[in-house]
C-alpha cells in the first residue's frame, strides 16, 4: 500500500563554503513537493542534522539551521525526520538577523548567504554577553516572565514567578486562567503551526504542572472557604480501552499529554463496553472520544462503538489510536460507520495535541475536519481495487506448499504440561529487548546504539537510568512475579490443521491454521504453519509445544500505587518494563526449550543480540500475530496448558490476563519461518469455518482483517 512507503531522500551539508553544496537544502525540500504531488500516500523521512554538518561546534547556528529547514520541509509535505527534537529553537524566536541570515543559506537566496552567517557566527554561539541576553527575559513584568517560562520550558523560577502572580491576583485560579492560560495558548499556537516540536511542548507541560501544584494549596483553602475555584480546561476528552482488550500504555501516555496541555481527561481503563462509552460520554458531556485497542479483534470492536454513535446520534469526534490501527482501516472500516462526527486516526502521543487542538478550534476544526473526510474518502478509493486483486484459489495456493525434509522429530524430554509459579526475575532482565522499550515512548533507534545517538542519546540515557533504577526496586522489592507454562505433544498435520496428540496416539485439539493465499509466481510458496509438521500419511513421529508466560502478576496493584500517588510516570515505566520483561521470558524459556526441555538444539550457542534477531532454529508464533491471525487459537493452547494454574486467563476478545504476558506455539524444524498470511479469499474463510464449526458470520468477524474481500 502507498501509504506504507516511506521516502527518505538525502538530506546534505549546506553553508560549507563550496558553490554546489549551497542548494542542498532547496533540492531535498523541493524533492519532498515533488514526492507529495506524485505520491500523494506516500510519507517522506530526511536525516535533518546533516543539513548543519558545516557549522559542527556551533549549536546555536546548528539549531536555527534544523528550525528553519524543518519549518520549509515540513511546509513542503515532510511527515518525519531525525532530529535532536529537544535541541530545536522556535522558528519565531529565532534572533531577526540570524534568521535572516539562516533562511539565506537555507533557501539559497543570495550567493554571499554563507560569508553573512559566518560573520556573526561566532556572536551567536554565545559568552558572557550571550548569558546576560539569556536572563534579560527576568525583567518583563511577572505575566511576561510566565509566558515565557512556559514557550522556552524553564522551570528555574517558576515558583517564584507563579507566587508573584498570586499575590498580585484577586483570586488563586486568576493565575491559571490568566498568564499561564496565555502562556500555554502560545505555546498551542505554535505548535499548531509547526514552528515548536512535541518535546518543547512536554516541558511547556512540566513547568505548567510546576506551576499549578504550588497553586493548588490556595485554591484548594478558596475551595474550603465556599468559593468557586475551577479552571475552564481545553476540552473534555474520554478514552477507554474497548471491550475485550486490556492494553493501555499508549492510552495513559497519551492521556498524560493531554492533561499537560490543559484538557480534562477522563480514562475508563480497560476492557469498556459500547454501552458505558456511550453512557459516560453523554453524561459528562465531553467534547472528544479516544478508543484505543492492541489485539486485532479491537478493530471490530471500534467499528462497532462507531456504529453505536452513530445509531445514538452523537457528533462528538472519535479518536482512534493503538498499535494495530492504522489510517487505512479508520478510512475503510471506522469512519463509514459514524458520518455524523469527525473520526481521525491518531499516529502516536505526539500527535494527539495538535488532533485534539484542531478539533476543538472553533478556526481550525472545519478546515482540519475537511481535510481528513477528504484524505480517508482518497484512501477508500485507493484501496478498495486491490481487494482481493491477487488471490488465487485456496486449492492453487496448497500446491504451492513449501518442501519440507520430514525427519523424525526428536522427542521432548516430557510429554503433557510443567507449570512454573514463580520463575526468577533476575534472570529474566539479561534476555530483555530493549529497542521496542525506546518505542513505547516514541524514542526511535535501536538498543544500545540509541544511548550514544547524537539526537536522541540524551534523551534515551536518562530514560534508561529511570527504567534500571525500577527494575531494582522491582527485584528488591518484589513487586512483580513470573508465571508460566509449557507443554509438549506428539502433533501431525492433516491438510491445513495440526492434530495434537495424547500419549496413546488420541486427539487431544485441533489447531487451525490460516494459508497464505496471494499469488507468488513460479518457484515462491504459500505458508501455513500446518507445513511444519509431518502430514499424518508420512508415518513420521512430531511434536509441537505450547507455552503461555507472564510477568505481570502484581502489576496491576503496582501501577495503581504509583497512580494513586499522582505518579504517571512512573506507573507507565512499571507497565512498560512488565511487558519487556514477559517478553523476555517467552525468550529464555524458549531457549531452555531448545537447548534443555525439548532439546532438539542442544549445542546451540548464541548471546543475546543473537536471540533478539531469532538466529535460533525453530520459531515461536503466536495466535493474533501475522502467521495466524486468529485470535480464538489461543483458547486451544490456554486449556491444554490449563493456564489459568499460574494465573493468566482470556478475555471475550481473547486478551491475556494480566496484560504483560505471552502465549504461542514451538515449531522445531530448521524449515520454519516467520511469514503473515496476509489477505486471504472467500473460499479459504468457508473452508476454515467448516473445520473450526463456524457459521461463515463468525469466522468473517474473527478474520476480518485478513479478510481480501467485501463481506
Amino acid at each position: 500500500p502507498p501509504e506504507d512507503i516511506i521516502f527518505d531522500p538525502n538530506i546534505f551539508a549546506i553553508g560549507t563554503g563550496i558553490e554546489e553544496h549551497a542548494g542542498y537544502a532547496v533540492a531535498y525540500i523541493e524533492a519532498v513537493r515533488r514526492i507529495k504531488a506524485e505520491l500523494p500516500h506516500a510519507l517522506v523521512s530526511g536525516g535533518v542534522s546533516n543539513v548543519s554538518f558545516s557549522f559542527r561546534g556551533n549549536d546555536p547556528v546548528r539549531e536555527a539551521i534544523h528550525t528553519v529547514f524543518l519549518y520549509h520541509a515540513i511546509e513542503a509535505g515532510m511527515d518525519m525526520g531525525i532530529v535532536n527534537a529537544g535541541q530545536l529553537a522556535i522558528y519565531s524566536d529565532i534572533e531577526p538577523g540570524l534568521l535572516e541570515r539562516v533562511e539565506d543559506v537555507v533557501l539559497n537566496r543570495r550567493a554571499d548567504a554563507t560569508d553573512r552567517l559566518l560573520a556573526i557566527a561566532d556572536q551567536v554561539k554565545g559568552g558572557p554577553a550571550a548569558t546576560a541576553a539569556d536572563l534579560a527575559w527576568r525583567s518583563l513584568p511577572v505575566a511576561g516572565r510566565l509566558s515565557h517560562a512556559l514557550v522556552e520550558g524553564i522551570t528555574d523560577y517558576i515558583v517564584e514567578d507563579t507566587e508573584e502572580a498570586r499575590r498580585l491576583a484577586a483570586r488563586p485560579i486568576e493565575v491559571i486562567e490568566g498568564p499561564l492560560m496565555d502562556g500555554m495558548n502560545v505555546v498551542g499556537d505554535l505548535f499548531g503551526a509547526g514552528k515548536m516540536f512535541l518535546p518543547q511542548v512536554v516541558k511547556s507541560a512540566r513547568v505548567m504542572k510546576k506551576a499549578v501544584a504550588h497553586l493548588i494549596p490556595y485554591i484548594e483553602a478558596e475551595k474550603a472557604r465556599g468559593g468557586s475555584a475551577d479552571a475552564k480546561a481545553k476540552g473534555k476528552v474520554l478514552l477507554a480501552t474497548v471491550k475485550g482488550d486490556v492494553h493501555d500504555i499508549g492510552k495513559n501516555i497519551v492521556g498524560v499529554v493531554l492533561q499537560c496541555n490543559n484538557f480534562e481527561v477522563i480514562d475508563l481503563g480497560v476492557m469498556v463496553p459500547a454501552a458505558r462509552i456511550l453512557e459516560t460520554a453523554r453524561t459528562e458531556d465531553v467534547d472528544l472520544i479516544g478508543l484505543s485497542g492492541l489485539i486485532t479483534p479491537s478493530l471490530e470492536e471500534m467499528a462497532f462503538v462507531a456504529g453505536e454513535l452513530e445509531r445514538e446520534g452523537f457528533d462528538t469526534p472519535l479518536l482512534i489510536g493503538g498499535a494495530t490501527t492504522s489510517r487505512a482501516h479508520t478510512a475503510v472500516k471506522i469512519e463509514p460507520a459514524y458520518r455524523r462526527g469527525p473520526t481521525v486516526h491518531v499516529l502516536d502521543a505526539s500527535r494527539a495535541v495538535g488532533v485534539a487542538s484542531s478539533l476543538m478550534s472553533d478556526t481550525l476544526r472545519s478546515d482540519f475536519v475537511t481535510g481528513i473526510r477528504e484524505e480517508y474518502r482518497s484512501v477508500r478509493a485507493a484501496r478498495a481495487p486491490r481487494d482481493g486483486g491477487r488471490l488465487q484459489p485456496i486449492a492453487t495456493a496448497r500446491e504451492a506448499r513449501p518442501p519440507v525434509d520430514w525427519t523424525p522429530a526428536p522427542a521432548p524430554g516430557f510429554l503433557g504440561v510443567r507449570h512454573f509459579d514463580d520463575y526468577p526475575l533476575a534472570e529474566l532482565v539479561e534476555r530483555i529487548d530493549w529497542t521496542p522499550f525506546f518505542q513505547t515512548w516514541e524514542l526511535r533507534g535501536h538498543y544500545p546504539a540509541i544511548l550514544t545517538d547524537p539526537e536522541v542519546g540524551a534523551a534515551a540515557t536518562s530514560l534508561f537510568a529511570d527504567a534500571e533504577r525500577m527494575l531494582r526496586r522491582i527485584l528488591d522489592d518484589r513487586l512483580l512475579r513470573a508465571r508460566g507454562a509449557v507443554a509438549f505433544h506428539p502433533a501431525r498435520a492433516r491438510g491445513d490443521d495440526i492434530e495434537l496428540l495424547d500419549g496413546a496416539g488420541a486427539v487431544l485439539a485441533t489447531i487451525h491454521t490460516l494459508r497464505q493465499q496471494m499469488a507468488k509466481g513460479e518457484g515462491r510458496h504459500n505458508h501455513a504453519l500446518a507445513d511444519y509438521v509431518a502430514p499424518a500419511d508420512s508415518g513420521v513421529p512430531d511434536y509441537v509445544g505450547l507455552f503461555a508466560v507472564t510477568a505481570g502478576a502484581g502489576a496491576a496493584e503496582m501501577i495503581a500505587a504509583f497512580r494513586a500517588a499522582h505518579d504517571d510516570y512512573s506507573a507507565i515505566l512499571a507497565e512498560a518494563l512488565a511487558d519487556r520483561l514477559a517478553e523476555a521470558f517467552a525468550e529464555r524459556l524458549h531457549e531452555r526449550v531448545r537447548k534443555e526441555l525439548w532439546g532438539y538444539a542442544s549445542d546451540e550457542a548464541l548471546d543475546n543480540t543473537a536471540l533478539i534477531r531469532e538466529e535460533y532454529q525453530g520459531i515461536r508464533p503466536a495466535p493474533g500475530y501475522p502467521a495466524c491471525p486468529d485470535h480464538t487459537e489461543k483458547e486451544t493452547i490456554f486449556g491444554l496448558l490449563d493456564a489459568a494454574k499460574v494465573g493468566i486467563s482470556l478475555t471475550e476478545s481473547y486478551a491475556m490476563l494480566p496484560g504483560a504476558s505471552v502465549s504461542g506455539y514451538y515449531f522445531w524444524r530448521p524449515e520454519a519461518r516467520y511469514f503473515g498470511v496476509g489477505k486471504i479469499g472467500k473460499d479459504q474463510v468457508e473452508d476454515y469455518a467448516r473445520r473450526k464449526g463456524w457459521d461463515l458470520a463468525r469466522a468473517e468477524r474473527w478474520l476480518a482483517p485478513n479478510l481480501g474481500y467485501e463481506r
